[in-house]
């Protein structure tokens, strides 16, 4: 079981290591201390339903409604390439209104709902949470529910480390430049993500 557990968290931990749209959501958030702890509880949260599925079977789905894969990905295609303009045109416009102490803060409803969005709308999350952990699951059995207790304690952790983690970089971030550079990184992610999935990644 504590094997099951352990294989659980690794796998979690490794599949949302890189750098993705929800991954940056929450690095910002880090940066700009904006709600950050409501912003990592979704986070997690969100992912420990999706392993439950995964772990569940729920993955099946898929089959019986077909069209639910295509929807979804033109739904994330539009939202990930919305977002990303907007994440350029905070650059163009200095970053100076993107220092963590000052200028107004974003209203947590509008935090959630983007976080919301990056996280259920993304194909990729359902992919790595429950199409790849749930079939990787299945090999644990008779232990699926530990080594999916294992995933999304993994899951936790690293949205825990990045959200509450970016702290730590706020001297480099005290310079609008260095929020430039984030914003431009951030858009440039999340317009190369909404192509792949445009071309059927």
């Amino acid at each position: 079981m504590l094997e099951a557990a352990v294989n659980g968290w690794l796998v979690a931990t490794s599949l949302i290591l890189a750098i993705g749209a929800q991954n940056a959501f929450v690095l910002r958030q880090g940066l700009r201390r904006e709600h950050v702890a409501a912003v990592v509880a979704v986070c997690a949260l969100s992912d420990a339903v999706l392993i439950a599925a995964g772990v569940a079977g729920f993955g099946a789905v898929s089959a019986l409604v077909p069209w639910l894969g295509t929807a979804m990905r033109w739904f994330g295609v539009a939202f990930l390439v919305v977002y990303g303009a907007l994440r350029f045109r905070a650059a163009l416009q200095g970053g100076a209104a993107l220092m963590p102490a000052e200028g107004k803060r974003a209203p947590l409803a509008q935090v959630l709902a983007t976080c919301l969005v990056l996280t259920w709308a993304n194909p990729h999350v359902w992919l790595d949470t429950v199409v790849l952990l749930g079939s990787i699951a299945a090999q644990f059995d008779p232990w699926r529910l530990a080594f999916g207790i294992g995933a999304a304690t993994g899951s936790l952790t690293f949205f825990s480390a990045l959200g509450f983690g970016a702290r730590a970089l706020a001297p480099v971030f005290a310079r609008p430049r260095a929020w430039v550079v984030l914003e431009i990184v951030v858009g440039v992610t999340m317009w190369a993500i909404a192509l792949g999935l445009a071309l059927g990644g």
